[in-house]
């Protein structure tokens, strides 16, 4: 199989990350293995989308996932330049709210390029269409309410302050897009002064979201991954973690200060997986992350949900394993049936 990880920049890649991760064991099983930065991609003048794409040593095994990207960010990395014809599967795993200043352009490339991709045969991963849709959090709006916590999406102050008084416990307010916990603020029920200025802060780029805040967020929220429109297991082991905030800090994101530890996977999380598989379905959102408190969906992790490698070592088992041999079982109906069957469809089976 020869497959393709679009990032945000190879250069940015960490060991911890989920795409390294993935990149490293298909790269020891002996699969073709490309990383790319979005600022790689290119349309070339035969009509197809490519790019200068960095492999590593091709019959060298790494041990780690360090000693793999170690590799590829060293001068002696192999550049290459590959095109829709060399890719079997196009995974997209760059993250738009994750660019800084002066990268607008990087913001929407992999899922452009990855159009481009599915037109020669590429299997794309998740399925661009819907990512277009999906590059702010509006896109969780249309999951059904029953998954959602109460929300409020406006740039209005007084509208913010009256569902704020409706409220019988604290609020979160965050920006409509960014991600990672990026400008995340609970404002307690007994302490409003700083509303104003909260909403005026996250204004300035955008959209608020003015959330309802759950209780149980005091115990972190659970990251459950989610595969083919179910649960992702592995020998009996769901892939998921809890991350737990820092005393001081309300965000449990990984990046944000939180640890992970081991999770409990329930029948209200099995309960909500169900509620959202006819979307992610529809969508050919083949990998997903659903972060979890009680029974209500905070977020869906649609571009590069992280924490694989945290869950493998958590539980004991490598959940790049079913992952992988789902990827071939997509590669084999792709060859079979070729354009007959669309790319949302090979993505979900």
């Amino acid at each position: 199989m020869n497959i393709g990880f679009v990032v945000n920049d190879v250069n940015t890649e960490k060991a911890s990350y989920t795409t390294v991760f993935l990149a490293q064991r298909m790269h020891n099983l002996g699969y073709n293995v490309y990383l790319m930065g979005v600022g790689d991609l290119a349309y070339y003048p035969d009509g197809y989308m490519g790019a200068t794409a960095t492999q590593a040593e091709a019959n060298h095994k790494y041990k780690t996932p360090a000693t793999y990207l170690e590799a590829l960010q060293s001068d002696k990395a192999t550049k290459v330049r590959v095109t829709a014809p060399d890719l079997d599967v196009l995974m997209l795993r760059n993250d738009p709210s994750a660019e800084g200043e002066g990268r607008s352009w990087a913001q929407n490339a992999g899922i452009i390029f990855g159009q481009l991709a599915i037109r020669h045969g590429v299997i794309v991963l998740n399925d661009p269409t819907s990512l277009s849709d999906a590059v702010n959090k509006m896109y969780f709006q249309h999951f059904p309410e029953a998954v959602r916590p109460r929300t409020l999406i406006t740039r209005d102050k007084d509208e913010i302050k009256e569902f704020f008084n409706e409220q019988n416990n604290n609020i979160i307010l965050k920006p409509l897009q960014g991600s990672g916990g990026s400008g995340v603020f609970m404002v307690k029920k007994d302490d409003a002064t700083n509303l104003n200025q909260i909403v005026e802060a996250i204004s300035r780029d955008g959209y608020v979201i003015a959330q309802e805040y759950l209780p149980e967020a005091t115990e972190g929220d659970v990251r459950l991954f989610v595969m083919n429109g179910e649960a992702l297991q592995h020998k009996g082991k769901y892939c998921a973690i809890r991350r737990v905030s820092s005393k001081d800090d309300i965000r449990s994101n990984m990046h944000a200060g939180g640890s992970a530890v081991a999770a409990k996977v329930d029948q209200r999380m099995l309960d909500l997986v169900e509620l959202v598989k006819p979307k992610l379905i529809q969508d050919g959102m083949f990998l997903v992350g659903l972060d979890i408190v009680g029974d209500k969906l905070m977020e869906i992790n649609v571009f590069s949900p992280g924490a694989l490698p945290d869950a493998s070592e958590l539980e004991g088992v490598d959940f790049s394993e079913p992952i992988i041999a789902a990827l071939e079982k997509k590669v084999h109906y792709k060859k079979t049936y070729g354009v007959q069957v669309s790319n949302k469809t090979i993505a979900m089976i």
